[in-house]
C-alpha cells in the first residue's frame, strides 16, 4: 500500500478515495460492456469477460495517464484520477439533461429528420458539458485546471470574445 501511495503521490489516506472511485467505475463500464456484447450468455461468461474489459481499459487508462501527465498541469499524480473522473461525470450527465431538455422543446427523433435531430442532440449536449465541466470541477477540487480547460476549448471554438 505504501508503495501504491508512493506512485501516486498520496499524501492523506482521504485522497484514496479516488483511486478507489476510479476502479469502481472502471468495473462499472468493463461489467456494462460485457452485458451488452453477451446479453443472453450465462453469467460467468459475462463475469469472465467484465474481467478482461476491465483488465484492458485499465492498462489503457494507465497508458493515457502516462501520456497526458507532463501535458496537464496537476500538483499531484492522483489528481490526474480526480480530472478522469470529473470528465466522465460530465460527459454522462450532459447527455441525461440534453434528452428531456429537447423533449421540453417539442424535439423527438419521430417529427424531426434523425440527422437533424442527433445533430440538435450534440449541439445541446455540448452547452451543457461546458456548463457541467467548470461545475464539476469546482465540486471535485479542480476549479482552476478545468477552467484553464473551458478557455482553451472555448478558443477552439472560435469564441474568444465570451472570455473577456
Amino acid at each position: 500500500m505504501e508503495n501504491f501511495k508512493k506512485n501516486w503521490e498520496i499524501q492523506h489516506n482521504w485522497q484514496l478515495l479516488f483511486p478507489f472511485l476510479g476502479l469502481i467505475g472502471l468495473g462499472y463500464s468493463a461489467f456494462k460492456i460485457a452485458v451488452a456484447l453477451l446479453k443472453n450468455q450465462h453469467v460467468a461468461f459475462i463475469f469472465l469477460l467484465s474481467a478482461i474489459t476491465f483488465f484492458i481499459l485499465l492498462k489503457l487508462t494507465l497508458f493515457i495517464f502516462k501520456k497526458l501527465e507532463n501535458k496537464w498541469i496537476l500538483d499531484y499524480r492522483w489528481e490526474m484520477i480526480r480530472v478522469f473522473i470529473v470528465f466522465a461525470i460530465t460527459g454522462s450527465s450532459s447527455m441525461y439533461i440534453g434528452r428531456p431538455i429537447m423533449q421540453l422543446m417539442g424535439i423527438t427523433k419521430e417529427n424531426l429528420n434523425p440527422l437533424l435531430y442527433w445533430i440538435l442532440f450534440i449541439i445541446i449536449g455540448l452547452i451543457f458539458y461546458q456548463v457541467l465541466l467548470v461545475t464539476y470541477g469546482w465540486l471535485f477540487g479542480q476549479f482552476k485546471f478545468f477552467w484553464e480547460f473551458e478557455k482553451k476549448m472555448l478558443r477552439r471554438f472560435g469564441l474568444k470574445q465570451f472570455l473577456d
